[in-house]
């Protein structure tokens, strides 16, 4: 029994690619796409070890191993509880983190390092941006994140607000240059919006379907006769028969009634 293929698709957190595997079921039923959601620090690491076809990572990843196409740029927000001082402003300034402690984890996404990390350092750096979350969480200090993952780790006692002049999170499908398959194309085109006939991978050239023909509207309007002309079917008045002779006048028509009128009668 043959078995179909399928494709795998590894993401990061913050990253959704619900939209993309939609229309992916759309056009390839027969192939099922098996989604592996990884810590954001794996994505690259499972593509070049081969546990996935193709990832939807941050940039940057190795360009000597991997290809990857720049989708879009994340805003960057500073995390922090509701009844903080900063919950007053639109937007923050990295000036504005001056005094305060800015947690930097070990999966950080911005690419942070010691000395361009804004504001106070914390005493540790915590493992995850989850466990970032908590310390923010008990207000002991703020964090600096892609506005997804602010998104995926909400708390109702914390609030977010965008940053200015911030580093920022790109994310790319990347997958392994060695590896380019009919599939990866596949997706590839479905990532830039290609429709079916434009894509260059399992199913192009296939043949759209013919159009059916429209069916005729019910109660579709007779055309219409021109005012003056004969009714459908019959013959116009004082029209020649059939064989050019025209008709005789009834017997018992206007002529013969005024006939008899002025006729006298006969005395007996």
């Amino acid at each position: 029994m043959q078995v179909n293929p399928s494709f795998r698709l590894v993401y990061v957190p913050g990253v959704t690619p619900g939209k993309w595997v939609r229309v992916w079921d759309e056009r390839l039923p027969d192939v099922p796409l098996d989604l592996l959601a990884v810590p954001v620090g794996d994505g690259e690491r499972t593509l070049r070890e081969g546990g996935a076809d193709a990832g939807l990572v941050r940039l940057p990843v190795d360009k000597d191993v991997l290809s990857a196409i720049p989708l879009y740029t994340e805003t960057t927000v500073v995390v922090f509880p509701k009844d903080h001082w900063l919950a007053a402003a639109e937007e923050v300034t990295l000036d504005d983190l001056a005094e305060e402690v800015v947690f930097h984890p070990l999966d950080d996404t911005l690419g942070f390092t010691a000395d361009t990390l804004p504001g106070r350092p914390a005493v540790a750096r915590p493992d995850t941006t989850a466990d970032a979350i908590e310390l923010v969480a008990a207000n002991v200090g703020v964090l600096l994140v892609p506005q997804s993952l602010a998104r995926l780790h909400h708390r109702r006692d914390l609030t977010f607000r965008p940053m200015t002049e911030a580093p920022q999170s790109q994310v790319a499908l990347s997958w392994p240059q060695e590896r380019t398959t009919d599939l990866v194309e596949e997706f590839i085109g479905i990532v830039r919006g290609r429709t079916v006939n434009s894509s260059r991978g399992r199913g192009a050239g296939q043949p759209a379907a013919e159009p059916q023909p429209k069916k005729a509207a019910a109660g579709q309007r007779k055309p219409q006769q021109k005012a003056g002309g004969a009714k459908a079917g019959g013959a116009k008045a004082g029209a020649p028969r059939a064989g050019g002779q025209k008709p005789k006048p009834s017997v018992g028509g206007r002529g013969a009634a005024a006939a008899r009128r002025g006729k006298p009668k006969r005395r007996s």
